[in-house]
């Protein structure tokens, strides 16, 4: 099988898969808060200072893990990080979960990697079984919003530390949150 042929058989599948994409007037912070499953992800990005920048102009590609997906990490660990002493650590997590521009399930079939507004990449890997985003699995797709698009995943995105990332990346990511 040639590989255009591949590629456009991957992509139909996927976006049976994926659903329609609707349009949307709420920006990425209304469509979470109406969802009621990502409370904890709301959560987070109030305590990192983040909410007046997701619901900015965008357009944003978010990776939102569950409210199931953050019960699952170690105990104590969501609670630690939404102290304000631990809100740097925090905001590159969250940052690690957004890449610019719009990327809908469609697109992902060319891509093997994106790099996120945390300056790290993710890995992106699409089979017969679904599409992953590093260790977590793509539940949903292309859950539209006025400044993007959010897709819905099952585990957090830890990313590499702040020092395996260009220090003149990470500085320019911190500014752009503040």
């Amino acid at each position: 099988m040639n590989i255009i042929r591949t590629a456009t058989l991957m992509a139909l599948a996927f976006s049976a898969w994926a659903g329609p994409v609707q349009a949307q007037d709420e920006d990425i912070v209304d469509v979470a808060i109406g969802a009621g499953t990502f409370n904890t992800l709301v959560a987070a990005v109030q305590a990192a200072d983040l909410v007046d920048a997701l619901k900015g102009e965008g357009p944003f590609t978010v990776f939102a893990p569950t409210d199931e997906a953050f019960a699952a990490l170690p105990e104590g660990t969501v609670e630690s990080l939404l102290l304000p002493e631990n809100k740097d650590q925090l905001t590159a997590i969250l940052l690690y979960h957004v890449v610019a521009g719009s990327v809908l399930a469609a697109d992902v079939v060319g891509l093997d990697s994106a790099t996120t507004l945390n300056g790290a990449a993710i890995d992106i890997s699409v089979s017969d079984s679904g599409v992953m985003i590093n260790n977590a699995n793509v539940v949903q797709a292309d859950v539209a919003a006025s400044n993007g698009v959010i897709h819905i995943i099952d585990a957090v995105l830890l990313p590499p530390s702040p020092t395996a990332v260009e220090s003149s990346t990470w500085g320019t990511v911190k500014q752009q949150t503040r």
